[in-house]
């Protein structure tokens, strides 16, 4: 039963957040799937950031396939269509700010 609710739990949360549908870790390249699931389960996770990370990444990938910059972003609106041109202009060409370690 308990399994059941965090499951559905889960489910709501990936369906109301910023990352593709079906990604059950979007940073699976960084973290494990159990450490995802703590943090994301604990509230720990930007999903803001991690949408970013993902737009960058994509990015990353259509320019390698030698899609002009412009058309690269077009496919992104695409996927992401409540983010202006120039917001994702944005986020692809301005790297995230790193925290100062004191």
């Amino acid at each position: 039963m308990i399994n059941a609710t965090n499951k559905q739990l889960q489910e709501e949360v990936m369906e109301s957040s910023d990352y593709p549908k079906g990604i059950s870790n979007p940073l699976s390249d960084l973290i494990s799937d159990e450490i995802w699931e703590l943090l994301n389960s604990r509230g720990l996770i930007n999903e803001r950031s991690v949408r970013d990370y993902i737009i960058r990444k994509r990015f990353k990938a259509l320019r390698s396939q030698k899609i002009k910059t412009g058309d690269a972003i077009d496919r992104l609106r695409n996927e992401y269509p409540y983010l202006q041109f120039d917001t994702i202009r944005k986020i692809v060409h301005n790297p995230p700010k790193q925290l100062s370690q004191s």
